[in-house]
């Protein structure tokens, strides 16, 4: 199964998509791991997006593409895959049908702003190990404090609520038109909250085998 997963930040896409490559016995392809991937490797494609990365511009769409596409062409592809975080734009889903990227699914992963920012804001990550814990679903035992290495827990930048609002008006103007760009091609699979990870990953999978 060839699947596209949607949602914006802090909706589960990098929960669901670890637990269906476990399920359906298929890679998540991460944008950022392969670009860093196709780079270090020196791949065509990677020795392109390197010179744009030595400039300080951002990769052009045509290239991340381009990368996920060799990407696609390896062998633990054959059965299938997961795309997270890519496309990001109306842009780089063209370029992927473009370059003939077929795709049987789309899930959209929804999950109410006030909720993201709840549950962001409750994230907390050691400065020592980099351990990631939730102060109301996967507390450290000792408050503020690393279980594994005793380090201290803090908010990511990322996670602080300005932040977070900033990520979410990013996403709503530049990824979430995808939405209705799948919907037009009969790919949308809608998948609202359903309140935790282990009942959300069931409601997804009756989705997937209907």
């Amino acid at each position: 199964m060839k699947l596209i997963l949607l949602g914006a930040p802090g909706a589960g896409k990098g929960t669901q998509a670890e637990i269906l490559c476990d399920k359906l016995g298929i890679p998540t392809i991460s944008t950022g791991n392969i670009l860093r991937a196709a780079v270090k490797d020196g791949t065509p494609m990677g020795k392109k997006a390197k010179g744009f990365m030595d400039a300080g511009a951002l990769v052009p769409d045509d290239v991340i593409v381009g990368i996920v596409k060799e990407r696609l062409a390896e062998p633990d592809c054959a059965k299938g895959f997961i795309l997270d975080g890519m496309p990001r734009t109306i842009a780089q889903g063209e370029a992927l049908e473009q370059m003939g990227v077929e795709i049987d699914k789309v899930v959209n992963l929804i999950v109410p702003d006030e909720a993201i920012t709840r549950r962001m804001s409750g994230r907390r990550v050691c400065a020592k190990c980099g351990a990631s814990y939730h102060i109301v679903n996967k507390p450290s035992a000792k408050e503020g404090v690393c279980d594994r290495c005793g380090g201290e827990l803090a908010i990511r930048k990322d996670d602080e609520p300005a932040t977070v609002l900033d990520r979410l008006k990013a996403y709503r103007e530049q990824t979430e038109p995808l939405v209705e760009f799948y919907r037009q091609r009969g790919k949308l699979v809608e998948v609202p909250d359903q309140g935790s990870i282990e009942a959300t990953t069931a409601f997804l999978l009756k989705l997937l085998e209907a």
